[in-house]
């Protein structure tokens, strides 16, 4: 009675009549409804979101907007509409005053009115004042608004046109007037606001248009229209790309999720945690199958403190919980109105069925149906979109707060973390949060859809309903076991890629020295044998992933069918409808996603809180004390470094290394630490830079420090900025530092000078310049204390001198500086103020170098062996005056070489940088450039030089031929096969849906159906076919996928270790190693998926467009114009999607390149206290990167959101046809073609994600085949011309006019070489740096082809015969020992050829049987990765018991330089002399005394033999031969 009271008093008028508005041909309300409800609504909508929106907008102010000719008239039209609103309500006092009685509602609904416009008014200026451009509440109110008021139009035209009725002339006119308004109103809301002032988009060049964009391109993502557009003009760049918005920038978000951490952290320190580190090396030697996969990770010893862990999980939630609730709303609405296209779709097969009913209600649900699939579109996809952007957003604070995390963790922690664990954290762990961040809403969304669905089907069929139930409850742990199971298979496979990564890795960056040895054939074999294994799991997985497809495709059918088959036959009377049959079949379409989904949602989130806690353990390391060390300024007198009583240790937990060190050093004064190998030199360094852990004692450092590692660390980065090192440019010092760091000559041989760029870890630059340029960063950052590593021992002897002169010695530029100097070399300790002498991590000794002389002690000791060592070598050529003590160096400042213009290191060293060979003076500057044209550039172009090839994005659509080469990898009738069976599987789901449209058709007499039997088994039976068929196309797709991958990889290898050695250096080891990581683990584990489901969705969609013609043929009209839409939003939408996925992977790797080179130099970083800039660089790397994996979020929801409209345009088809032709139509057909056409929207959805996708993935096959097509060195072997067993006989090498260049447009290194060298000879080759020594070598190995002339050995022509046959003759010493990862066996003898005995012998000759016999496990002792576990001397030894094993008649040593001390030295040269007796030996020789007594020696100077005889006659000539030896200090 209540809502009938405003209507009339006595309640003659009614508030809802059915015969008015619903039972009739002409459709309307009452007054009351209309005067009521249909003012209130907008009403109530506004008042509900004022608090709430009022409130958001106090807290997120954007700036002040000025007040623009849109906003001045927004606000005066909600005035006027004001003053309207209030003019009815004045009239109705006025005509109440007139008559006396007056309906209520003409009170109540303008009042009401009346004062939500003014709020609407004052919105409109509050919006303003706080920056808002466009506002979705308000044009939401004004859209409702006018909706409302469009419906009582309609009806007041009817009632006005209806002849003899009274009309209400002033309310109809004010009402006319409030339309008009409204209308205007909501077109006004549609165009945004100019941004507000003081905003950053106005200073920045390319704005985000997202927030500048009005709401309704903001709903339907318009406002990226733009970049589409430029992207499918042609391929973007970088430069195109939009800034990010202010919220989304590290800056931003990475210091509040720190600060919540910090917040969460301090609460649980309080109570120290015992942190012990489980060591990681013990690992490696107990597992002895090489498994060491487990994570050293820190055990937390008191278990009882448990609770008082920091969470993680806590902190996620306090920094990103708000954006999770907001995505909560959206999705909770869309799971509602998913439900309402079955429901809508019931209440359609009712109206076909009842031809009474009148047509418009038909035109009525098909718009709702429209209209409902529209606002799940848009609901759907701004709830992806939020969801991906606080993805997107949680990614870049984990990678923030690891970086940051990774600068202050202390060294021991360190230990525990590889450098890959925690690139791992950033990579994977980062990007599993991302992942999850869409998918966590399901965890309550799967069960609310799945109840809300079984409800709506029990209301249906009734129990039945339970059998269909069934069947999914079966599968739910059928999926769940295969899901298990899958993992267990990822696992082993992971296992073995990694084992092959690693073994590849390694291969790569010893490909040198494999060449060298022949080893090509026994490493691929390893490599072979691991992908093998792969292979055997992937098959495994395969059978699992069609068995889960099979699972997959067909439930949705069993189900269906148990139902229908239970409901049929429980009784006679159940008549299977169109209404039950289609309506259920659109709700088991609805259970089949969630159902699903959970578990791999479960799933995703297991491995997120595998995650989470690996994070919180990375998280929670203990940081380095920052004062450990008193950093004072430079006052006092008492000196600038002091320690008192101070002991050290690498942790907390470790034993001390440095015990109670006692010095002082005065301010500028000089001091060396000198010590045997091991004493803890080093150490001294690091615990004065508190980098260790300081057990107790008193230690200060005054003033700023510079610190020279003894590992050189260079950035990747242009010289000149791994010089200055983020300080300001000063030119006059730049020049100084570089001319007295003795790095002038290199920067006049680099391509484009000290703007060159220079690799990763420096790999361009020789071991001498990276140790130079790591010198000149410290000396020209100015600072007041230098603590320097070592600095000297990379360079030539004579650089040494130079840098000791003008840099670090008494004269040098660091003068007045306090030094401290780790050093090996003795010639200088005469000059230094002070000398400490270390021994076991303490100082035995300190005094001025007389001093410790006549003391006698341990530091006179440490002189007399090395003294003596050298002497030794030198004493039976040189002059025997020399005898006694070592002349001190000053005589020696003012000998000829010194002034005849620095003899520096000029020229990218050959020898010093492992597997990248950067070439001699002439060769260097072009090295990288591709042709002789680009060699005339001027030198501006130059600038531009890069390093290497970088991973280049590829633009553009991917070609035919790749996909044809992927189906013959295939095989061609495995590929054709499978096409087919797709065909029969869709066939058969086809006609099965058509049969149950004819079953529901069928006529029903005496209350039951006919035949139901017959059409209950067909139905059966066509499904059974299409699940024959599904498991048929998923085993040929995956089986097929398999051969693919096998054939592929061994292509791959085989050509990559069959390309020359300037290929390798040509291509970062990086490139390489993804083509055989990314690359081939796509098209093991992606593409075959992939190709299902591109398929699957493809048929799909062809199956709904033949259902949809086959109940309406009129349909043909609409679906090739849909049809060209979709093509021509696909084209689009994969030009720009495709090259922004590029540019997002290419903007990724400097991210982990960059963080990689901050964890090799934290130290350094550290000490030159650049922590800062460092984190500012990261951030801006880690924007960079989201820059583009915005934008192709946003393309990616412009596409759904495109596409399901299409999609929606097909079901309004449908569902139009079908009501225009209801009297022809049976229901079966239109609940038919209706339920395919409510599906359609998300095949349409898949099949544009999977082109799309098949198309980035398919370029790994495109990137793995353009490697199998380049260069290859010549044959391994060659039968016709291979030469005897027994060849080479006695051993001698003629060079005939020989010359060799590294590449066809570059001058010759080596030039018309004419040298015979008799069987057994011993050659010494010398010259200076870059003089073409190693290239001399290169040629022998044919690593590089003869450009002109030959070499013969023993009479053949080593050009003519194989390269194996070739390499396996001579022997080689190399420079670097490398060593790879397997039994010290596989290092020596990897084809098994030799026998125990042999090798034992072998060892014992070179020194090494005590150690490997104190060893565990002898000869099978596993070598670390790169031989790390070995110090480099026993490397060394092991080099040379190689070389003793094979044991062939030419033997050719590449001289270590610094890598040896002097007795290991001594040691291989007597087993050389012994065991090579009758072997030719050619040296390389950078130490002269090491050859000063063989038969002779030749001299190159630029690549030709300026000087060749024994070592007497050359001392006698006096020419360059002699000049060395003094400057050796032999003469």
């Amino acid at each position: 009675m209540g809502i009938e009271s405003i209507c009339s008093a006595d309640a003659s008028e009614p508030f809802w009549d059915w015969n008015l508005t619903w039972y009739t041909e002409d459709p309307d309300f009452t007054p009351c409804f209309q005067n009521t409800v249909l003012v209130w609504i907008p009403c109530t909508y506004l008042w509900i979101c004022f608090p709430v929106y009022y409130l958001y907008l106090r807290r997120h102010d954007r700036g002040y907007i000025q007040m623009s000719n849109l906003n001045k008239a927004k606000t005066a039209l909600g005035l006027i509409l004001w003053i309207v609103c209030w003019a009815d309500l004045f009239y109705s006092f006025w005509e109440r005053s007139q008559n006396g009685y007056q309906k209520i509602f003409y009170l109540i609904s303008p009042t009401v009115l009346g004062i939500t416009m003014l709020i609407a008014t004052y919105l409109i200026q509050y919006e303003r004042i706080k920056g808002v451009q466009s506002s979705g509440v308000m044009t939401i109110f004004w859209f409702i608004s006018l909706l409302c008021a469009t419906v009582i139009l309609i009806s007041k035209i009817k009632h006005a046109l209806n002849m003899g009725a009274e009309v209400d002339a002033f309310r109809y006119v004010t009402f006319c007037i409030y339309f008009v308004l409204l209308f205007a109103q909501l077109i006004l809301c549609c165009f945004p606001e100019q941004p507000p002032l003081f905003s950053e988009t106005v200073n920045d060049p390319n704005p985000c248009p997202e927030f500048s964009a009005s709401f309704l391109s903001r709903i339907t993502f318009w406002w990226i229209t733009g970049l589409m557009i430029q992207g499918y003009r042609s391929p973007l760049e970088a430069k195109d790309l939009w800034s990010l918005n202010k919220d989304d920038k590290s800056e931003q978000i990475v210091p509040h999720l720190a600060r919540n951490w910090a917040k969460e952290w301090s609460k649980t320190k309080r109570r120290p945690l015992d942190m012990l580190y489980a060591p990681k090396k013990q690992q490696k030697s107990s597992d002895s199958n090489g498994d060491v996969t487990e994570e050293a990770e820190a055990l937390i010893i008191k278990p009882s403190q448990k609770s008082s862990e920091a969470s993680l999980f806590k902190v996620l939630y306090k920094t990103f919980g708000p954006y999770f609730l907001m995505s909560f709303l959206f999705k909770a609405a869309h799971d509602l109105l998913m439900f309402a296209g079955p429901e809508i779709l019931k209440l359609l097969l009712n109206f076909v069925n009842n031809k009474a009913a009148p047509d418009w209600q038909g035109y009525f649900y098909t718009v709702l149906l429209f209209v409902c699939a529209c606002l799940q579109t848009l609901i759907l996809h701004q709830y992806f979109h939020i969801c991906f952007v606080t993805g997107m957003r949680l990614k870049t604070a984990i990678v923030g707060v690891i970086y940051r995390k990774a600068l202050v963790i202390t060294n021991s922690a360190r230990k525990t973390s590889t450098v890959g664990e925690i690139v791992n954290l950033m990579s994977v762990d980062a990007q599993r949060f991302m992942d999850l961040a869409t998918y966590i809403n399901m965890i309550w969304s799967a069960p609310f859809q799945v109840i809300l669905a079984l409800y709506l089907l029990w209301q249906n069929l009734g129990p039945s309903v339970l059998a269909g139930v069934a069947v999914m409850i079966l599968l739910v742990p059928i999926n769940a076991v295969m899901a298990m199971k899958t993992k267990t298979y990822q696992v082993a496979q992971m296992k073995s890629k990694d084992n092959r990564i690693k073994l590849m890795n390694e291969i790569l960056n010893g490909i040198k020295v494999l060449k060298l040895y022949a080893w090509e054939l026994a490493f691929r074999e390893k490599v072979l044998e691991i992908r093998q294994k792969e292979l055997q799991v992937l098959k495994k997985s395969a059978y699992l992933a069609a068995m889960a497809t099979f699972t997959w495709v067909c439930a949705p059918f069993l189900v269906a069918l148990s139902t229908f088959a239970v409901y049929v036959t429980v009784n006679k009377n159940n008549i299977l409808d169109a209404q039950k049959a289609f309506v259920s079949l659109a709700l088991f379409n609805i259970l089949r996603f969630p159902l699903n989904m959970l578990p791999m949602v479960i799933s995703n989130i297991v491995e997120a809180s595998v995650s989470l806690k690996r994070l919180r353990v990375f998280l929670s390391h203990e940081e380095l004390d920052p004062d450990s060390i008193n950093r004072g300024p430079t006052t006092e007198a008492e000196g600038c470094i002091v320690v008192k009583n101070a002991t050290f240790s690498w942790s907390k937990t470790d034993p001390p290394l440095l015990n109670s060190i006692n010095f002082t050093v005065p301010e500028g004064s000089l001091v060396a630490v000198v010590g045997q190998v091991g004493c803890g030199k080093s150490s001294l360094l690091s615990a004065l830079l508190g980098e260790m852990d300081k057990k107790e004692g008193y230690v200060v450092v005054k003033g700023s420090v510079a610190y020279v590692p003894q590992q050189a660390w260079v950035q990747n980065a242009t010289l000149e900025d791994n010089i200055i090192f983020g300080r300001e440019m000063n030119e006059s010092r730049y020049k100084r530092v570089i001319e007295v760091c003795a790095l002038l000559p290199d920067i006049e041989i680099l391509p484009s000078g000290d703007k060159t760029e220079i690799g990763e870890k420096g790999v361009n630059l020789s071991g001498g310049q990276k140790q130079r340029v790591s010198l000149a960063r410290a000396v020209y950052c100015n600072a007041d204390v230098y603590l320097l590593d070592d600095p000297l021992s990379a360079v030539d002897a004579h650089v040494g001198k130079h840098i000791f002169e003008k840099v670090i010695g008494p004269k040098g530029i660091l003068k007045n500086k306090t030094r401290l100097l780790v050093t090996h070399a003795i010639n200088y300790l005469p000059q230094m103020d002070t000398i400490l002498v270390m021994t076991d991590g303490e100082i035995s000794e300190m005094g001025s170098y007389q001093e410790l002389l006549e003391q006698d002690g341990a530091f006179a000791e440490f002189l007399r062996t090395y003294a003596n060592a050298e002497q030794s070598m030198e004493n039976s050529e040189s002059d025997p005056s020399l005898e006694g003590t070592m002349e001190p160096l000053e005589t020696d400042t003012n000998s000829p070489s010194t002034k005849e213009g620095k003899p520096v290191e000029n020229g990218v060293l050959v020898n010093e940088a492992p597997g990248k060979l950067m070439h001699s003076r002439d060769t260097g500057k072009s090295q990288q450039q591709s042709s002789t044209a680009e060699l005339q550039k001027p030198l501006a172009e130059k600038n531009s030089w890069k390093l290497t090839e970088a991973d280049t994005a590829k633009t553009g659509r991917v070609k035919a031929s790749v996909y044809w080469d992927y189906m013959k990898a295939i095989g061609l009738f495995m590929s054709f096969l499978s096409i087919f069976l797709f065909l029969c599987n869709h066939i058969a789901s086809l006609a099965s849906n058509y049969w149950l449209s004819l079953w529901t058709d069928d006529p029903v007499i005496n209350g039951t159906q006919q035949y139901t039997d017959v059409r209950l088994g067909v139905y059966g039976a066509l499904g059974i076919s299409q699940g024959i068929a599904v498991f048929g196309y998923s085993m040929v797709v995956s089986i097929g996928g398999i051969f693919a991958s096998r054939h592929l990889h061994h292509n791959l290898l085989h050509n990559v270790l069959r390309s020359p050695m300037s290929f390798f250096e040509r291509t970062p080891s990086g490139n390489l190693v993804n083509r055989f990581s990314k690359e081939i683990d796509t098209i093991d584990s992606t593409i075959p998926p992939i190709i299902k489901m591109f398929m699957g969705s493809m048929f799909n969609v062809i199956g709904a467009c033949i259902i949809i013609l086959l109940a309406t043929p009129i349909a043909a009209v609409i679906i090739p114009p849909l049809g060209l839409a979709y093509l021509f939003v696909q084209r689009f939408y994969v030009a720009t999607s495709r090259q922004l996925k590029r540019l997002e992977s290419v903007s990724r790797s400097p991210v982990y390149s960059h963080f990689n080179e901050t964890l090799l130099g934290v130290s350094v970083i550290r000490a030159f206290e650049e922590q800062k800039r460092f984190i500012k660089q990261n951030d801006m790397k880690v924007d960079e990167n989201q820059k583009a994996y915005y934008p192709s979020i946003v393309a990616n929801r412009w596409l759904a959101v495109r596409l399901e409209y299409v999609g929606n345009f097909i079901v309004l088809f449908a569902a139009l046809f079908a009501v225009i032709a209801r009297n022809k139509l049976s229901a079966g057909l239109v609940g038919l073609s209706v339920s395919y056409s409510l599906q359609i929207t998300a095949y349409l959805n898949w099949l544009v994600r999977m082109s799309s996708e098949v198309e980035t993935n398919i370029v790994a096959v495109e990137r793995v085949k353009e490697y199998t097509e380049m260069e290859k060195e010549a044959e391994w072997s060659i039968e016709q011309t291979a030469p005897a067993s027994t060849w080479p006989e006695e051993g001698k090498i003629e060079f005939r006019g020989y010359g060799l260049r590294y590449r066809e447009d570059l001058d010759l290194v080596l030039k018309n070489i004419n040298v015979t060298i008799n069987g057994g000879e011993k050659i010494g080759i010398v010259g200076r740096t870059g003089a073409g020594k190693s290239s001399l070598t290169l040629g022998l190995f044919r690593i590089n082809e003869a450009a002109e002339g030959e070499i013969i050995i023993d009479g053949i022509n080593i050009a003519k015969i194989g390269l194996h046959d070739l390499r396996f003759k001579i022997t080689i010493i190399p420079q670097d020992p490398v060593l790879f990862s397997g039994s010290l066996r596989m290092n020596l003898d990897p084809f098994d050829q030799h026998s125990d005995e042999d090798i034992w012998r072998s060892l014992e000759l070179a020194h090494l049987k005590n150690f490997v016999s104190s060893l565990p496990d002898k000869l099978n002792h596993e070598c670390a990765e790169g031989g790390e576990n070995l110090s480099v001397g026993q490397r060394q030894l092991v080099c040379l018991a190689r070389a003793l094993l094979r044991k062939s008649k030419i033997l050719v040593l590449d001289e270590a330089t610094a890598a040896v001390d002097l007795e290991t030295d001594k040691l291989i040269q007597s087993t050389i002399k012994s065991q090579f007796e009758e072997c030719t030996v050619l040296t390389i020789a950078h130490r002269l005394n090491t050859i000063m007594d063989y038969t002779r020696v030749l001299v190159l100077e630029r690549g030709e033999v300026v000087e060749c005889g024994s070592p007497e006659q050359l001392l006698r000539k006096r020419g360059i031969f002699y000049s060395m030896a003094k400057d050796s200090g032999l003469v």
